[in-house]
C-alpha cells in the first residue's frame, strides 16, 4: 500500500508538468559517448515516452569519440585547436562514416516496438535531413580548420513541418553549403542553433557529469546566463565537455531560449526526473532568475486555491471562495518557479486609512525551509511602504510568534480600522498583531 501511495503521489505531482510540456518543442543534445554506452537504450525509451506525452522532439547527437576511434585505426592523431577539431580530408571521411553509422544506430533504436518492451506500440517516426546550412570556419590564430565549419542558418520551416507531422527529428553534427560542401560541426553549436531557430521551450543537454562548484564539489542547481559567464571566467580549468555545454546554455538563453537543462546522463531516468519533478536532478540555466515574484493574475486563481487548500483544511488559513480570491486578485503576490506557483501573500490595503493587512502567507510544503516565507513577507512589506501605509495588521491563529519575531506587537480587535474589520472572523478567534511601518 505504501508503494502504491508513493506512486499515486508522484503521478499527481508530475501532472502539472505533463500538462505544461504537451505540444512544446524540446531540443535534446547528447554526445557520442552516450551512444557508445551500454545503457543508451534507456535514454531512447525515455525519448519515446516524451514523444507519447505530446512533446515535439528534436534530437542532436555528437560523434566525437566515434571519429577518434576511426582516426586511431588509421594511426592518425586527432587534432584540435580551441576545443574544435581540425578536419582535414582524412578526418572528414571519418566524420561522414561516424555520422552515418551513429544516425542509423539511433534510428534503429527509435524504431523498436517489440511487445513487452518499454517502447511497445510507440510507433515512432524519425526524420533526418539536410536541415543545417553551414559555412567554413576558416583560419583562426593561423590555424586552418579545413572542413570544420559553423552553422550559417537552420532550415526551421522544414523542421517545423516534420514536427507538425509528429515526427521525431534526428540531426547529426554535419552541415552543408549551397555549393554542396560538407562540414564537420560542433554538436553543441548545432543544438543551440536549432533551439534558437525553433524558439524551443527547452534545450536539454545530456552531459557526461554534473555541473559542480569547484570550491565545495556540490552540484550547482540553477544559474542565470549572466552567472554562467562569471562562473566560466572564474573556473577556466573545468572539464571541456562541461565548458562546451555551459557556453551553449549561455548562448541559447541570450538568444531567446528561456530554459536550458544540463543533466548528468549517467543517472538512470535523469531526463524524466528533471522534467517531471519539483526540483529535478540537473542544473537549470535561465535567461532570468528561476524563481520570480510578481503580482497575481486571474490565470493564477486555480494555483492559488490549490496552494491554500491544505492550510485551510488544517485551520491555519481562513477559507476563501474562488469568487473572493477573484475579487481580490490584485492584492495577491505570487512566487513562481518554472511556471508553478510555490508561494503567495496578500496585502489588503486601506489607502484612505493608511493601513493594511497581510494575509494568506503560504509556501508550498516542498519548498519550505529556504527563507521563501521571509522573501514573500519582505516583498509585501516593501509594497506597503511604497503605498505609504503607516500600519500593518496580521490576523493569525497559529503563526503569531513568526510575525512577532518580525516586529509585530499584539493588539486588540478594536484597533482594526473599519475597512479591515470585515476580515475578522470571531469563530476563528484569531490573534490581532500590528506593526508600525514608519
Amino acid at each position: 500500500m505504501e508503494l502504491q501511495n508513493a506512486f499515486v503521489s508522484w503521478f499527481r505531482n508530475s501532472s502539472p508538468y505533463i500538462h505544461a510540456h504537451r505540444n512544446k518543442t524540446f531540443v535534446i543534445f547528447f554526445g557520442g559517448e552516450a551512444v557508445l554506452d551500454a545503457d543508451f537504450d534507456h535514454h531512447v525509451h525515455d525519448f519515446a515516452l516524451l514523444n507519447s506525452l505530446g512533446i515535439r522532439l528534436v534530437l542532436v547527437h555528437g560523434i566525437r569519440p566515434q571519429i577518434n576511434q576511426r582516426l586511431a585505426r588509421l594511426n592518425t592523431p586527432a587534432r584540435f585547436h580551441l576545443n574544435l577539431r581540425i578536419t582535414d580530408d582524412l578526418a572528414l571521411q571519418c566524420v561522414k562514416e561516424a555520422a552515418g553509422l551513429v544516425r542509423v544506430e539511433i534510428e534503429a533504436l527509435l524504431s523498436m516496438g517489440l511487445a513487452n518492451s518499454p517502447m511497445a506500440g510507440s510507433g515512432l517516426k524519425v526524420a533526418s535531413g539536410n536541415f543545417v546550412i553551414a559555412k567554413p570556419l576558416g583560419v583562426i590564430d593561423g590555424v586552418d580548420y579545413g572542413h570544420t565549419g559553423e552553422v550559417r542558418r537552420i532550415n526551421s520551416q522544414a523542421l517545423q513541418q516534420q514536427l507538425e507531422q509528429k515526427n521525431v527529428v534526428l540531426i547529426s553534427p554535419i552541415g552543408y553549403s549551397p555549393s554542396g560542401e560538407v562540414f564537420n560541426l560542433s554538436a553543441e553549436q548545432v543544438a543551440t542553433s536549432v533551439a534558437v531557430s525553433l524558439n524551443a521551450e527547452k534545450l536539454i543537454l545530456l552531459t557526461e557529469q554534473s555541473v559542480k562548484n569547484p570550491d565545495n564539489n556540490e552540484q550547482i542547481r540553477q544559474m542565470t546566463a549572466d552567472e554562467v559567464g562569471v562562473f566560466l571566467q572564474r573556473n577556466p580549468n573545468i572539464a571541456d565537455t562541461t565548458t562546451l555545454s555551459l557556453k551553449a546554455a549561455m548562448q541559447s538563453c541570450q538568444s531567446g531560449v528561456n530554459r536550458v537543462h544540463l543533466i548528468d546522463r549517467t543517472i538512470d531516468g535523469a531526463l524524466l526526473l528533471e522534467l517531471f519533478s519539483h526540483d529535478g536532478v540537473g542544473t537549470l540555466i535561465s535567461s532570468t532568475p528561476f524563481e520570480a515574484m510578481r503580482t497575481a493574475t486571474l490565470a493564477d486563481i486555480g494555483g492559488l486555491l490549490e496552494l491554500m487548500k491544505p492550510l485551510e483544511q488544517q485551520g491555519k488559513l481562513a477559507k476563501r471562495s474562488r469568487e473572493k480570491v477573484e475579487m481580490e486578485i490584485a492584492d495577491y503576490s505570487v512566487l513562481e518557479r518554472d511556471g508553478l506557483i510555490i508561494g503567495c501573500i496578500a496585502l489588503h490595503a486601506d489607502k484612505a486609512g493608511k493601513c493594511g493587512a497581510l494575509a494568506c502567507l503560504v509556501v508550498h510544503p516542498d519548498y519550505q525551509g529556504s527563507a521563501r516565507g521571509q522573501r514573500l513577507f519582505e516583498h509585501a512589506y516593501q509594497k506597503a511602504k511604497q503605498l505609504h501605509l503607516k500600519k500593518l495588521f496580521v490576523l493569525s491563529t497559529q503563526t503569531a510568534h513568526w510575525f512577532i519575531e518580525r516586529g509585530f506587537q499584539p493588539s486588540a480587535i478594536a484597533s482594526l480600522p473599519d475597512a479591515l474589520k470585515t476580515l475578522y472572523n470571531p469563530e476563528r478567534n484569531s490573534k490581532v498583531l500590528c506593526k508600525i511601518t514608519e
